[in-house]
């Protein structure tokens, strides 16, 4: 009895290993191939516990845990050319599934690693191949969507080839490279000091014809002033002469006497002027004789 204890223990310990080495489990985002010498002999999709042969080691049943939820590839500082020849930085990602293991095992023996690099590859020329039919505006329009779609749908054959699935596609930047930046600024540069240019010479030629308008509405006001002028001055002259003549009517002697005190207070002005005239000349009638006559003593 004492000799079956430790052959009872072997016995348990080699029950359990087995048991362990028969039994695997699957989460809800894990699907499971069992293989048999290297060959595929069933696929598990759905979670829960299942059952293989053990003894992997000796070429029995092994299980190979591959993801069955939504991956995500991304494609990041990529050079491409639009269609007028410039050069731009795109990031764009996919996201994809493995939606039939058992290519996804015999075409790339179930590496993720290694279908990336295959995705790698041909997400690269799709993009490329799509923005070089489009000018840069494109990716930044509502044109971008159906840039996306196109990019996913030259994928999807290729994918398919491999076991996966590609569920969408999205470009997340399109910026301009260090070159088209500079250039794109001289460019903007040069069309906002043209703009400049145009507004100032606008803005001269109106600045011209206002001042002309001005110039010519100070003539025209200045012409109308004098016309006025001269006609106010025209009737107050014909206006003065009536009086004159007026007061000549009424009282000739007087209205010469005026003329004469007037063509005095004018001649006799400190004005540096020197008059040489005979006192006895018409001119001094009143100072010799207040009715204006030279007196017959003086005229001797």
């Amino acid at each position: 009895m004492g000799n079956r204890g430790p052959i009872f223990l072997v016995i348990l310990a080699l029950g359990f290993y087995v048991l362990y080495n028969s039994l695997f489990v699957l989460n809800e985002r894990q699907q499971a191939i069992i293989l048999r010498f290297g060959e595929i002999q069933s696929v598990k999709t759905e979670p829960g516990l299942y059952f293989k042969a053990p003894l992997t080691f000796v070429g029995l049943d092994a299980v190979q845990i591959i993801e069955d939820r939504l991956l995500r590839f991304d494609l990041d500082d990529m050079r491409v050319q639009v269609s007028d020849g410039k050069f731009y930085e795109v990031d764009a990602f996919l996201t994809y599934r493995i939606s039939d293991a058992r290519r996804f095992r015999s075409q790339v023996s179930g590496s993720l690693e290694l279908a990336e690099q295959r995705l790698r590859t041909r997400f690269d020329s799709a993009l490329r191949g799509v923005y070089s039919l489009r000018g840069f505006e494109a990716a930044l329009s509502e044109e971008r969507l159906e840039m996306m779609r196109e990019v996913r749908n030259q994928l999807r054959p290729d994918a398919t080839s491999l076991g996966l699935t590609i569920e969408d596609v999205r470009i997340r930047r399109t910026d301009l490279t260090a070159e088209v930046s500079d250039q794109t600024f001289a460019r903007m540069n040069a069309e906002r000091l043209a703009v400049a240019e145009r507004l100032r010479a606008r803005g001269q030629e109106a600045a011209r014809r206002i001042k002309a308008r001005a110039d010519r509405q100070v003539i025209e006001i200045k012409a109308e002033a004098q016309r006025d002028a001269e006609i106010l001055r025209g009737e107050g002259e014909g206006e003065r002469n009536g009086i004159f003549a007026d007061a000549f009517g009424r009282d000739p002697e007087f209205f010469e006497f005026y003329r004469s005190m007037s063509a005095y207070t004018k001649a006799l002005q400190q004005n540096g002027t020197t008059m040489v005239l005979s006192p006895d000349s018409d001119f001094f009638r009143y100072f010799q004789n207040p009715n204006g006559n030279a007196s017959s003593e003086n005229a001797q």
